[in-house]
């Protein structure tokens, strides 16, 4: 006896207005008697510990509490039996969702879990599958425009970190734009130019952050993790 919850897509990834659709799949060599096949989705907002250094938002693990942004529960198929061999019960429609985030320490997560309930004398059946919600472009409240560009410049005095004396007095100006409005799915595009600088340049460092932020009491307590690097080796010394 087993029992499988198939969702209509093989990646589990939805837009949020879209329905989500599915099937539960009862595999029996004899029918069984139960007390309602039962459908819930929880969606919640936890704090994770992932290991590694314990950073400001990893510190906090055990006094934010989760958040619930999803809690329904549907009766599939009330009390009754089901028969030998293989079963679907059907689908199920549900309602708009926010979308799904995984990140070093903060996630957003949804599940959909099937309850077969037998009674007392016999343990219920279950299955849980994780589905994915991604915004589409359309589902932002403001469209960018095609896409929207940020301008932005680099010079020794917007520089925290300590500088050679040669960048000191000589400076350097690095300017571009890059796009901040993108789908999931979408490339991010830009463009950098290096106008001056004091300095050979050899090679030019490219990272992507993802910055994770909770609201504690009044106070909004922000980490930054490293997703991805990319270097770009220079062909001409400027």
């Amino acid at each position: 006896m087993s029992i499988e919850l198939k969702l209509s897509r093989a990646s589990r990834i939805y837009q949020p207005s879209e329905p989500l659709e599915g099937k539960i799949i009862v595999k029996s060599s004899s029918s069984i008697s139960h007390y309602g096949v039962r459908l819930t989705v929880n969606g919640s907002v936890n704090l994770q510990i992932r290991g590694g250094s314990a950073g400001i938002i990893e510190s906090l693990y055990g006094v934010v509490k989760p958040i619930s942004i999803l809690n329904k529960s549907t009766e599939v198929r009330p009390s009754g039996k089901i028969g030998s061999g293989t079963t679907e019960p059907g689908k199920d429609n549900l309602e708009r969702f926010y979308e799904t985030f995984h990140g070093a320490n903060i996630s957003a997560q949804y599940l959909v879990t099937v309850d077969i309930i037998r009674g007392y004398l016999h343990k219920t059946l279950s299955a849980t599958v994780e589905f994915i919600v991604e915004s589409d472009k359309d589902d932002l409240l403001e469209r960018p425009v095609s896409p929207e560009m940020v301008i932005f410049y680099i010079t020794q005095d917007t520089q925290r970190h300590p500088l050679l004396l040669e960048l000191k007095s000589g400076g350097f100006r690095v300017t571009g734009k890059m796009s901040t409005q993108c789908s999931l799915s979408d490339p991010i595009t830009g463009e950098l130019t290096v106008e001056a600088s004091a300095v050979p340049i050899y090679s030019i460092d490219i990272h992507l952050l993802r910055v994770e932020s909770i609201l504690l009491g009044e106070k909004i307590v922000t980490e930054a993790s490293l997703i991805q690097s990319t270097q770009m080796e220079m062909s001409v010394i400027i």
